[in-house]
């Protein structure tokens, strides 16, 4: 099944939920509570941080529910460990038994998207408000044309963290997340928000141009995610030569190409920037690489498909990465 007739069999089953095609602006309270859809590293992460600082926070959680509901929650993080006991966490393996949320925060991995409507309909009421920290393109307009365009915002989590193991995340770099609106400039829904991760130690940036915050992360995204999935190596392996940073160069100069095709103001310092603050990572392995090691779906679409599709759109040469994107298909779908 193609992306459209997948994406138009999911709108088909979502039930109508209030205010769902709204376009206006949403009000947010003064001390909202957070529902974490996708409580993996990232998840758990974010929403741990939140809940360490007096927040109301209900994560769904799967894999783990069981070892967090005895153990609870452990943090290793370079800006300070920290533990959430049992009786600090709301966990829930179901969406329906959880309560409505004022703030949903998705942080599914893209290849889970045909589940929005069964995980985040019943998790809404009139005015709630939806955040995707997911990795790629079109995560925003999908959730808007599900639930409305005035619930959704749209944020980019900049981040090295991994699930170490049960119940255990590591955090060993940066944490910074950005948020913006979809279609729409800086709102004090925004401001409030923004002001929530910052007090929680969660540094927190809002951007004026969302496209162009997506396309900027994509220059990182597309050669680290996409090389280390198909030669299974860490950042610090990539650019651990001349022949490895300037392939990364390249696929990064073809990113900034489609992002200025599709009318993003891209500028050329940040690949030099991303590979700069990469070289100081250190052995970091990628999201799609740890899946790719795991026999898991990786979110090759999201990451690299649909910027190709950009690129051919607006028929810019992108050779790097379409090579990139055939390796990656005979490695996980031709088997």
């Amino acid at each position: 099944m193609i992306a459209s007739e997948r994406l138009a069999r999911v709108k088909a089953l979502t039930p109508r939920c209030p205010g769902e095609y709204t376009k206006g602006m949403l009000k947010l309270p003064q001390k909202p509570c957070f529902a974490i859809v996708g409580a993996g590293a990232i998840g758990c992460y974010y929403g741990g941080r939140l809940a360490q600082h007096g927040h109301d926070v209900h994560f769904l959680m799967r894999s783990d529910y069981e070892h967090v509901r005895r153990h609870g929650l452990s943090v290793k993080s370079h800006a300070g460990d920290f533990n959430l006991v049992p009786g600090q966490l709301h966990l829930y393996q179901r969406s329906a038994d959880m309560p409505k949320a004022d703030v949903v925060i998705v942080t599914l991995k893209t290849t889970a998207n045909q589940h929005f409507s069964e995980l985040i309909a019943p998790l809404l009421h009139e005015q709630s408000i939806i955040i995707t920290l997911q990795n790629g393109l079109g995560n925003e307009r999908q959730l808007a044309e599900l639930f409305g365009e005035g619930r959704v915002i749209g944020g980019l989590a900049f981040v090295c963290v991994n699930r170490a193991a049960p119940g255990e995340i590591r955090h060993t770099e940066y944490g910074l997340i950005k948020i913006g609106e979809l279609g729409r400039s800086i709102s004090p829904r925004l401001s409030r928000l923004c002001e929530i991760f910052s007090s929680s130690q969660v540094p927190c940036q809002m951007l004026e141009n969302l496209a162009q915050g997506r396309w900027e992360k994509l220059i990182w995204n597309v050669p680290f995610n996409g090389l280390g999935a198909a030669m299974g190596l860490a950042t610090d392996r990539i650019v651990g030569c001349p022949e490895g940073i300037a392939l990364v160069r390249e696929i990064m100069a073809e990113v900034v190409a489609t992002g200025r095709a599709a009318g993003v103001q891209m500028n050329d310092a940040h690949i030099e920037q991303n590979i700069a603050r990469t070289l100081s990572m250190g052995p970091y392995r990628s999201s799609m690489q740890i899946d790719a090691e795991m026999g898991r779906e990786i979110e090759l679409d999201a990451i690299i498909g649909k910027p190709l599709a950009v690129a051919e759109k607006h028929a810019i040469a992108t050779p790097k990465m379409r090579m990139l994107y055939q390796l990656l298909c005979i490695k996980t779908r031709c088997a």
